[in-house]
């Protein structure tokens, strides 16, 4: 029998496992890449929600304004949105390894520039270059686990990873919640220096590196498109509630975006299998359900934590600090469940333990806008919030795989990309979405409630609980009516925003019912090779990671446009 021969573009160097890249990994040596790849994704989460906590410090401290401030804040997710793509491919082609050390290395010295800074410009500078170095990160921690581990170790993985994605958030804003309590807001990057630095050590001692032989030219006018598309489409989920949906930069922004993401899919058609991101692969099950999955369930975790805030620090009057750690039990149960998933979906399949997620992660929405009350407090929204954590981890980890099983080993950083812009844009579509109802039913609701309030502490009112909230101080005798109508008003406007979720999440419910990835499908997963891997390597018999989607038999050797792929002569 001949000697396989690597397809095009295929992953040719051997399973990796040493930190030189051949053998097998031992599974002590497996436990050390987790463990690296996850510190190294912890850093990049916990710096996205890390200065949230620090508004008011940064505005002090620079002299800034409010959307100074926030800028500062978005501006890193914003860099790492629109480069995670293209970085992820390059990191699939010049090695996963050197890239994850790279971005390591950028994203310490950017943290430690960030700490010490004197001025709000540099802030922006070193919270770019901050980005720039997740962007390296973030999409490699995941390849690395998807192109290392052993199919029946990979489920397991992944639903650390997940874990450590979905709560991580809450715990770094835990954390520098507490730094800021008990030191100042430059403490903050104290905590990402220090992940950083036990993230690179272990990674260049433990994890090896793989990477592709593309047979092709890197699709360079295919990253510079999604740049431009994500840049446009999160920026304007991010200045739409600020600024207004109409207003003209709004309305700018939105327009490139459509316009680029239009052209970054006709090229990407064009280009077909020399692609950046092979667009027809979303008529899978997996990819497609996967993806709208992680969309909706990150869009809903980030809503939840806006209403959630406001509610704790403004209704209940409770402080930063406290209001982040009563976020806890949600992320540590979503953490729980995110590693437990694989376990679930390996017993009654992926579609099932996703649907389960789903219905569970829609029941809380409800629990929350049924109980919650402002005497009720923390308890009447408890519940609620523990059923989003289960539900949210069992949905989370099986949604990844579909996605990272839908592309071949050798795309694994384009596959981990892809879902990590998906969590992005669904993060800032739930922040704008669920943020503008809940104002919309608080602003509709109060209206009605301030009678006999002075005429500019009603118009201070208006504007949100927090303003109502400053605004009771001077407000006499009136203080007491006024906090509560706007407690009163907010509580209609949490319910509004909670069963618009609960709606979002029964028609995914009905998607991932309909679509979602069928069966178990045991012989999926990143790392199997593609049937037209196989075909070219002379191996009918060879597994496959994923059916070949409709339109793509045509690639095939010895196919028509249309037909069947032929069995290979050997």
């Amino acid at each position: 029998m001949r000697d396989r021969q690597p397809a095009e573009g295929a992953f040719a160097e051997p399973r990796p496992g040493n930190p030189d890249g051949t053998g097998t990994p031992e599974p002590r040596q497996l436990r050390m890449i987790l463990v690296a790849v996850s510190v190294a994704l912890m850093a990049v989460i916990a710096s996205v929600s890390g200065l949230n906590v620090a508004q008011t410090d940064l505005a002090v401290e620079f002299g800034a304004s409010q959307s100074t401030v926030l800028w500062i804040i978005n501006i890193y997710t914003l860099a790492l949105a629109a480069l995670l793509l293209p970085l992820g491919a390059i990191g699939d082609r010049i090695g996963r390894k050197p890239m994850l050390i790279a971005g390591l290395i950028v994203f310490g010295v950017a943290s430690v520039l960030a700490g010490l800074a004197p001025t709000a410009g540099i802030m922006l500078a070193a919270r770019v270059l901050s980005g720039v170095g997740a962007a390296m990160i973030m999409p490699i921690t995941l390849a690395v686990i998807t192109s290392t581990f052993p199919e029946e170790e990979r489920g397991k993985a992944i639903g650390v990873w997940t874990g450590v994605a979905g709560g991580g958030g809450v715990i770094g804003m835990f954390l520098s919640a507490l730094l800021v309590d008990v030191a100042s807001w430059r403490w903050l990057f104290v905590l990402p220096v220090a992940l950083v630095g036990v993230a690179l050590a272990m990674t260049l001692r433990s994890v090896p590196d793989s990477r592709e032989h593309a047979g092709h030219s890197f699709d360079t006018v295919g990253a510079l498109t999604s740049v431009v598309a994500v840049t446009g489409l999160i920026f304007a989920l991010q200045e739409g509630p600020e600024k207004g949906w109409s207003a003209p930069v709004t309305l700018s922004a939105l327009t490139v975006g459509v316009l680029a993401a239009a052209a970054f899919v006709a090229r990407e058609l064009s280009r077909r299998k020399a692609a950046l991101l092979d667009v027809r692969l979303f008529r899978e099950r997996r990819l497609a359900s996967g993806s709208v999955t992680l969309l909706v369930i990150f869009g809903v975790q980030a809503g939840i934590a806006v209403v959630l805030f406001p509610f704790l620090q403004a209704v209940l009057g409770w402080s930063g600090l406290l209001s982040t750690l009563a976020l806890m039990p949600m992320a540590v149960l979503m953490m729980l469940t995110s590693g437990l998933a694989p376990r679930l979906a390996a017993r009654v399949g992926a579609r099932t333990t996703m649907a389960t997620g789903i219905a569970l992660g829609g029941a809380g929405l409800a629990l929350m806008a049924l109980f919650v009350s402002v005497g009720g407090g923390y308890l009447s929204i408890l519940p609620g919030m523990l059923a989003m954590g289960l539900g949210m981890g069992l949905a989370m980890t099986p949604s990844t795989e579909a996605i990272t099983a839908s592309l071949p080993r050798e795309r694994q950083g384009v596959a981990s990309a892809l879902n990590d812009v998906t969590r992005e844009f669904g993060t800032a579509l739930g922040v704008a979405l669920l943020g503008a109802l809940l104002s919309a039913g608080y602003r509709s609701a109060v209206d009605d409630r301030l009678s006999g309030i002075p005429r500019d502490a009603a118009d201070t009112a208006r504007e949100g609980v927090a303003n109502a909230v400053e605004a009771a101080g001077g407000a006499g005798p009136h203080r007491q009516a006024l906090l509560d109508a706007a407690q009163r008003s907010f509580v209609d406007g949490w319910q509004q925003a909670m069963w618009a979720g609960v709606a979002v999440m029964a028609a995914l419910l009905l998607l991932v019912l309909l679509r979602g990835p069928k069966g178990r499908d045991p012989g999926a997963g990143a790392g199997a090779p593609t049937l037209r891997e196989a075909v070219r390597a002379g191996s009918p018999a060879a597994p496959t990671d994923r059916p070949v989607p409709p339109g793509h038999a045509a690639d095939l050797p010895g196919s028509a446009p249309g037909s069947s792929p032929s069995r290979p002569t050997r």
